[in-house]
């Protein structure tokens, strides 16, 4: 009699084990179904978007051309190509200092990127001078980011959008000349940006690119995390390299120096600049005292990544990308070769903590 009851309970308890089981694949079937309803939805609104996405850009130039038969405010500055600054650099000689967004911000009083965390009242305004310059041996690039962008990637499109909204674009416009010709600040950045970055393109353009210190003997002035042709071959056909290094952030609190430094180097050196918005207004310091210095700003970084072909902005081992958002574990650069070529060093041990 005890065996049957014994019995009896182990089979009341599987049965209530087996109903639980029921309950709850009843109860994941209702919420399979919710999700299988809710990614119908989801495709639904994505091929909706997508549509719609579609059918503003077939219809914008329309809608765009009637705006345009109004006057707009501004105006649309001259840009030349990349490849013409080339050809002025390499055939006449000329110098030139590049204009970004950070330097931009720094005009107007404003921090925007972490190799420049001061507002420095004299970079301010040198930074404007130069902008502003009639000296005919300095080409001042500004990005070409103000009319179309259909030569850019979509996420370079998205970034250009962002950034150049109606009060920014009001700031350049009222720094810059309608009459003056400028060139294309993108021309040491001819990788992750461009549409054709997956095409021989980029190949094309380092290749031009390397016709500036072709043969010439150079001075690299750059961050002290900057590296330039460390590890590539970027600038193996060079004549010869000396490089004067800097502090990796905020340069411009050694700028004398570093400026002091350059003027004591023979003229008929090439300088090639990569120190932040320093580089900006230090080409054109030099170029006011006879010497030839391009302002050649992330050339290294877009090569490294030209190198890996991934067609985006990743960490480089080593060297200092203000662009990246992850934390940088950086130390001083330790190849034998760009050690013996330092001629001058201009920051504190303590600086190269990033």
């Amino acid at each position: 009699m005890v065996r049957s009851m014994d019995l009896e309970q182990q089979f009341l308890s599987l049965l209530g084990i087996v109903e639980g089981l029921q309950r709850r694949v009843y109860q994941l079937e209702e919420e399979n179904k919710l999700l299988i309803r809710g990614q119908k939805q989801l495709l639904e609104w994505s091929e909706q978007n997508y549509q719609e996405y579609l059918d503003y850009q077939e219809n914008a130039v329309y809608e765009l051309y009637d705006r345009m038969k109004e006057p707009l405010e501004g105006f649309f500055p001259r840009i030349s190509g990349g490849e013409l600054a080339v050809e002025e650099i390499v055939r006449h000689g000329k110098s030139m200092a590049r204009f970004g967004d950070g330097e931009f911000a720094a005009i107007a009083g404003r921090i925007r990127h972490r190799f420049q965390t001061e507002i420095e009242e004299e970079l301010r305004q040198k930074l404007k001078e130069t902008l502003q310059s009639e000296d005919d041996n300095l080409l001042v690039g500004i990005a070409d980011n103000y009319g179309s962008l259909e030569k850019y990637t979509e996420q370079a499109r998205r970034e250009i959008r962002c950034y150049l909204n109606p009060q920014v674009r009001r700031e350049h416009l009222e720094l810059l000349k309608p009459e003056k010709e400028y060139y294309d600040a993108y021309v040491t950045r001819p990788y992750v940006m461009y549409a054709d970055n997956q095409t021989d393109g980029p190949g094309r353009r380092f290749e031009n690119l390397r016709r500036i210190w072709e043969g010439r003997d150079c001075i690299f002035v750059e961050g002290c995390f900057t590296g330039l042709g460390v590890g590539n071959d970027l600038f193996d056909n060079a004549g010869s390299i000396e490089r004067i290094i800097g502090p990796a952030e905020n340069a411009f609190s050694r700028y004398r120096e570093i400026l002091d430094c350059c003027l004591r180097q023979p003229k008929e050196k090439l300088f090639l600049l990569a120190l932040g918005p320093s580089a900006t207004v230090l080409a054109a310091d030099l170029c006011k005292a006879g010497y030839q210095a391009v302002d050649i700003g992330h050339i290294d970084l877009e090569y490294e990544w030209f190198l890996r072909g991934e067609g985006r902005r990743t960490p480089v081992d080593g060297k200092y990308n203000n662009e990246i958002g992850t934390q940088q574990e950086l130390q001083p650069v330790s190849d034998e070769t760009y050690l013996s070529q330092i001629i001058a060093k201009f920051y504190e041990e303590r600086e190269i903590q990033i």
